[in-house]
């Protein structure tokens, strides 16, 4: 099976903090896999690495078995291809819920503004939002307003889709139609790294499952062998720390 995202040896550090140390995995294409791991443990670091947007101190990070980090990649180009989403909704306040979607493949992609529309609407209509084509942000709720950052990274037809923690600032009753809208994502095809939290839905929708401990990888499998059969004591005691808070 193709890997659409490799990793070999990534190291990160912010002054005299490292905070990943020798990250290496493969992302197969068409594969979901579940980044977890407590607060400061490096997960949104690692993504923002992934997509650029933090420069890493040493390794490679290949999408497509073409290496990304090398000084020399035009970073604009390789971020056509990746889609992320964000705990924030950082969607455009002034801009509708169709401008927003439209605005990269229109002014990135140079796909025609009709193109760009008709396939915003026809994501809209998939997700259960055409209704709201029109609105502004601050007249939906943060799940619809989640949902649209998703369609909008969507638009850019990605071939590898970055989501970090995508529920953490969503009331508990608005998680769901945002997982299931990941879900759906996952039954499509869409290959994904996912920072979640969420543990029951790691095990129902990750083919794999990362566990990442201040900024290292301790355990990486099936979520049946992480989840269900922990190996180290710091997963052991993360799994420990969501049962007693009930999120496990």
């Amino acid at each position: 099976m193709t890997n659409v995202l490799e990793l070999v040896n990534v190291r990160k550090s912010f002054g005299n903090e490292t905070v990943l140390q020798d990250i290496s995995f493969a992302i197969p294409v068409h594969t979901a896999t579940a980044l977890i791991g407590a607060s400061g443990s490096g997960k949104s670091t690692l993504l923002r690495c992934i997509n650029l947007l933090e420069r890493i101190d040493d390794g490679e990070i290949r999408l497509d078995g073409e290496e990304i980090t090398d000084p020399s990649i035009n970073t604009d180009d390789v971020r056509r291809n990746l889609g992320m989403v964000f705990q924030a909704f950082n969607l455009f306040p002034h801009k509708t819920v169709l401008q927003n979607i439209t605005l990269s493949p229109i002014k990135v992609h140079k796909v025609s503004k009709d193109e760009a529309i008709s396939q915003a609407f026809a994501l809209l209509e998939r997700f259960g939002l055409k209704d709201k084509a029109h609105e502004y942000p601050d007249r939906l709720s943060g799940g619809q307003q989640q949902r649209v950052a998703i369609i909008r990274s969507l638009a850019v037809k990605p071939r590898l889709l970055l989501l970090d923690e995508v529920t953490s600032a969503l009331d508990p009753v608005l998680v769901n139609e945002v997982l299931t809208t990941v879900r759906d994502l996952k039954l499509d095809g869409m290959t994904m790294l996912i920072a979640t939290h969420e543990m029951a839905f790691a095990k129902k929708v990750a083919d794999e499952v990362i566990f990442l401990d201040r900024g290292v990888v301790k355990e990486f499998g099936s979520p049946e062998q992480v989840l269900g059969n922990a190996q180290s004591k710091e997963l052991q005691d993360f799994l420990t720390s969501l049962k007693s808070a009930g999120r496990l």
